[in-house]
């Protein structure tokens, strides 16, 4: 019997959204695109009397550094499978600054779970779960649905069970850069907000890459989330002819390509990473 399992979920970088409300959770979330990236979240389960989560996330040097001692999401997404267990999550990227990883946590915890206890969720069970428990702590709209697979993903349904158009086989690296964290559920229970955001999506369907950056871009200027630190990295970016925009949602720019890398890390910590190819994944067993 095993006594461990660690999961792995990729993230994602929701370049622009439209909040849709349904009649429940399920069918509650967000219409947009975004790219799921190769960074995201390990979680290591335990079998344990009581439930006990524990989040580190990697330091400059390389050092785990723990951060936080609970996780509501995850005790609640852990109560409702029914089941005690130690978790241990560990990032890169920095938390809440919208790399899409409070979603990555829940997916690859719930898929170590369901392994460790043999539990017969499943991949659609999981990410049923993970997405309500999104939608009812304010974390994430569409986060969910588009880490369950790789590649650029485009939302035209919202909902866990909508079909999204998935662009895979992408080459070009992106690489990101935060100032720190935006209060996520302040920003997605505005209804002002909200408003705003609404107005400022984008018509049509992005095909390629540079044509969902462009779509994106114009959704961070008109959307009112661009902080001044954030306007700043964009223009650097725009006179260095590098396709760029606001990680949707925190205080930080993403980009494509080798030119980005010297512009980004003129302010600040630049994190390198690829255009995932797979979702949620268990990667050792003990």
């Amino acid at each position: 019997m095993s006594q461990s399992v660690t999961a792995f979920s990729p993230g994602h970088i929701s370049g622009y959204f439209r909040k849709v409300s349904g009649s429940s959770p399920a069918t509650t979330g967000s219409v947009g695109a975004g790219i799921v990236i190769s960074e995201g979240v390990f979680a290591t389960v335990e079998r344990a009397d009581r439930t006990a989560i524990a989040v580190f996330r990697y330091g400059d040097g390389g050092q785990a550094v723990r951060v936080a001692d609970d996780s509501p999401p995850l005790r609640s997404a852990l109560e409702e499978i029914g089941v005690d267990v130690a978790v241990m999550t560990r990032c890169r990227l920095p938390i809440g600054a919208g790399f899409g990883l409070s979603a990555a946590a829940l997916l690859a915890t719930l898929t170590a779970a369901d392994r460790l206890f043999h539990l017969g969720l499943g991949e659609r069970e999981v990410a049923h779960v993970a997405h309500a428990t999104e939608v009812r702590h304010s974390t994430g709209l569409g986060d969910v649905v588009s880490c369950r697979g790789g590649g650029m993903v485009v939302r035209t349904v919202a909902g866990i069970d909508a079909p999204v158009r998935r662009l895979t086989g992408i080459a070009e690296p992106v690489y990101a850069m935060s100032f720190g964290p935006i209060h996520t559920p302040s920003v997605l229970g505005s209804p002002e907000q909200m408003a705003r955001v609404a107005a400022a999506f984008p018509a049509g369907e992005p095909a390629t890459l540079s044509e969902f950056f462009a779509r994106a871009r114009a959704f961070a200027d008109r959307g009112g989330l661009v902080t001044g630190r954030v306007k700043m990295v964009l223009s650097a970016c725009d006179a260095a002819g590098v396709m760029a925009s606001m990680t949707m949602l925190g205080e930080g720019v993403f980009a494509c390509g080798d030119q980005a890398p010297p512009v980004l890390s003129r302010f600040g910590g630049t994190y390198g990473m690829t255009v995932a190819r797979e979702g949620p994944v268990v990667v050792e067993e003990r």
